[in-house]
């Protein structure tokens, strides 16, 4: 008992420090355009995007490199994930993931992220169709993660990544840090994770960039790359040995936009099928069921399938979530056990 008493106590600790100041007098406040690196934002794997993205206190296999690296401890066996999706406005995104336990309580995970385009025409005002040239613009992102039981009930992770991104001849480089704890509570099957993404310095754009009239510019503004702080609760109302479904709920607060809720759901049939619905809304918004206006992107669903193959098992991942000023966005990911 002291220990679950000790262990809240540091999670609630670690909340109001990092919200001291932050989250309460910002509540609904728009900060929207004061970061970079923007595409660190963006979900990687079907199931957690399929569940609104609410996976802080869920994710417990490979994706959790990215979403709560303590959880990626709870996963039984080793991993292996890729996931791809056409992002908007002609964009690609790609995630690779890999998990190995150095022992039941150890785990180390490596993980990189990409967006990128093919190659665009360079136009400018006196040649609006083209110059002949071409550029490309392209984000990389390449994670090593620890991840550690602490007790039955807590675990720690933390994942160290060097971030790059590159328009052109002009790049940003960096290196930013997650850090992520998991509790469970040990009441039922409710458990609590908190997380902080992207952890860093502030950053600025090294290069030379040429104007139309033949200026030379090297000197750019410095933006504080894109921290998100993550709290949620999951648990299931309903686990047998046929039927599960798994709830959760987790507030987001971003240094560059407004406060938002997640709610995510997850049915398991048998083990094997998975069906998953999720939806986001903003706080200081109004709400309303489906469609939300306030929020670039409002709700989602998908399915999975698990499926094991002599010495492996083979995991497969859809998901849809719906923008509302660009189309919606099919993400796929495959994985497997060894």
């Amino acid at each position: 008992m002291r220990k679950k008493i000790y262990y809240t106590a540091l999670c609630l600790l670690g909340l109001l420090s990092l919200t001291k100041g932050q989250l309460l007098p910002n509540l609904g406040g728009q900060r929207a355009g004061i970061s970079s690196l923007q595409f660190l934002k963006i979900g990687v794997g079907a199931r957690g995007t399929a569940i609104g993205e609410s996976m802080v206190a869920v994710a417990n296999d490979v994706s959790a490199l990215f979403w709560n690296p303590a959880g990626a401890v709870l996963a039984e066996q080793n991993g292996l994930m890729v996931s791809h999706s056409e992002w908007l406005v002609g964009l690609k995104h790609d995630f690779l993931g890999v998990t190995y336990h150095l022992t039941p309580a150890d785990l180390i995970g490596l993980s990189m992220t990409t967006l990128r385009t093919d190659d665009i025409p360079v136009t400018t005002e006196t040649q609006p169709f083209g110059t002949g040239a071409y550029y490309h613009y392209s984000d990389l992102a390449v994670g090593v993660t620890f991840s550690k039981k602490m007790t039955s009930q807590f675990n720690f992770g933390t994942t160290i990544k060097y971030v790059e991104e590159t328009l052109d001849k002009v790049k940003i480089k960096t290196v930013l840090v997650d850090l992520g704890t998991y509790y469970a509570t040990g009441f039922g099957s409710l458990r609590i994770g908190v997380a902080v993404s992207n952890f860093g310095p502030d950053v600025a754009p090294a290069g030379n960039a040429a104007l139309l009239d033949g200026t030379v510019v090297n000197s750019f503004q410095s933006f504080s790359p894109p921290t998100l702080f993550k709290v949620g609760v999951a648990f299931e109302p309903l686990q047998t040995e046929q039927h599960r479904i798994t709830t959760s709920v987790q507030l987001n607060h971003p240094n560059d936009n407004a406060e938002n809720i997640r709610f995510g759901i997850e049915y398991e049939w048998n083990h094997w099928f998975f069906l998953r619905a999720g939806l986001k809304r903003t706080i200081g918004e109004s709400w309303s069921i489906g469609g939300d206006q306030s929020s670039a992107d409002d709700y989602s669903f998908g399915f999975g399938i698990v499926a094991p193959v002599t010495i492996t098992t083979l995991g497969f991942d859809y998901s849809y979530t719906h923008y509302n000023l660009f189309d919606p966005v099919h993400r796929i990911s495959c994985s497997m056990t060894f």
